[in-house]
């Protein structure tokens, strides 16, 4: 089992190395996170409960562990979080069933340009382009 606290320390250290290792990326990113969590509209609490439902859809535990964290410190509920997790489940199920669809409409198309009676194709020159006929 995960210790999700030790894990964000564990964490933490790594991520400094890494900030020395690469500062202008590392310095940019925290600068993205600074801008993207500043209180406008929507207030920290939510924005925390956000970036963790993305965390879950994109399956990131290392994420989770830092999210979780500030939404506990920003003082989300056992019920706020049930509630994200609840849309995260929804959502990363949701876009993967769309995309499925896509992908065997695809298949169908390609399948049946296949399958079509003229198999043996052959190619002409026109001008200076080359078509498939």
């Amino acid at each position: 089992m995960t210790n999700w606290p030790q894990q964000t320390t564990d964490l933490s250290v790594l991520l400094r190395g890494l900030r020395g290792a690469a500062p202008d990326v590392m310095k940019a990113f925290a600068g993205i996170a600074k801008a993207a969590t500043v209180s406008k509209a929507l207030d920290g609490k939510t924005k925390e409960l956000i970036a963790l439902g993305i965390a879950v859809a994109v399956r990131c535990d290392d994420c989770i562990a830092f999210h979780v964290k500030a939404c506990v410190e920003q003082g989300a509920t056992k019920e706020e979080i049930s509630e994200t997790l609840g849309m995260a489940i929804y959502m990363g199920a949701g876009p993967s069933v769309m995309y499925a669809s896509h992908a065997l409409d695809a298949f169908t198309q390609f399948e049946a340009s296949k399958a079509k009676p003229s198999d043996k194709q052959r190619a002409a020159r026109d001008d200076d382009e080359i078509r498939i006929e």
